[in-house]
């Protein structure tokens, strides 16, 4: 049997320089494939982070987009309500003018033509008188006006008799109680007792005016309201 050889000291060298290319490759090759999935995850993880701060970012812009936008519409929302508050004031303002007006023009033309106040009264009274009904009415007017209420009182009483068959009717002008000098005239109806009453002053009639005729004065002054759903 053969004895084995004992390697040379060249012969190890080269041995010992073959082992260590050998593992240096390996080592080279492990490098390289943890480099290559180190890498690899790199990139999944980068696009993940990538993806949530996109995310994160669409939303909070998102977010902001909308708060901007209804931002925007409250602004819009409340400047339309004042420019509307605005000119809803104005066209108050005018026609409180206008009714202002209307019972500065009353006074005025009471004191200019007492004839014609004395007729205008005359129907007034008749008014009161047909509705209440009474053998006795009192007369409530501006002390200013007792002479033309008289004359009107007395054209009313005859006219009331004629009318109604003969049927009398006393008429008192009430010398206590008054209206303020400063309204319009016209004058208050009172029944016997006192307890019913006509108003029939021109302040009232006014103010009646400007409820039942206010829709026909905006839609004159104004034009027709487009948001208006229901007509009378």
């Amino acid at each position: 049997m053969s004895q084995p050889h004992a390697l040379s000291d060249d012969q190890v060298t080269t041995e010992l320089r073959k082992m260590t290319a050998f593992i240096r490759q390996e080592a080279l090759e492990k490098a390289r494939e943890i480099h290559l999935k180190a890498d690899e995850e790199f990139s999944i993880e980068k696009s993940k982070l990538v993806r949530q701060e996109t995310s994160r970012i669409d939303t909070e812009y998102a977010k902001k987009t909308k708060s901007a936008g209804m931002s925007q519409q409250i602004t819009r929302s409340t400047l339309a309500n004042k420019v509307r508050l605005r000119v809803l004031g104005a066209k108050q303002e005018l026609l409180d003018g206008l009714f202002e007006d209307a019972g500065k023009g009353l006074r005025e033309q009471g004191a200019k033509d007492a004839k014609a106040y004395e007729g205008v009264c005359k129907g007034l009274i008749l008014e009161g008188l047909y509705a209440l009904n009474e053998k006795k009415v009192t007369l409530r007017c501006r002390k200013k006006d007792d002479g033309v209420v008289k004359k009107a009182a007395e054209g009313a009483r005859g006219e009331y008799k004629e009318k109604m068959g003969g049927r009398e009717v006393e008429i008192v002008v009430d010398g206590k109680e008054r209206l303020a000098e400063g309204s319009a005239g016209g004058l208050i109806i009172l029944n016997t007792t006192g307890k019913i009453d006509i108003n029939n002053t021109f302040d009232e009639r006014l103010e009646l005016l400007s409820v039942d005729a206010l829709p026909s004065v905006r839609t004159t002054l104004f034009g027709e309201n487009k948001n208006r759903k229901f007509k009378d």
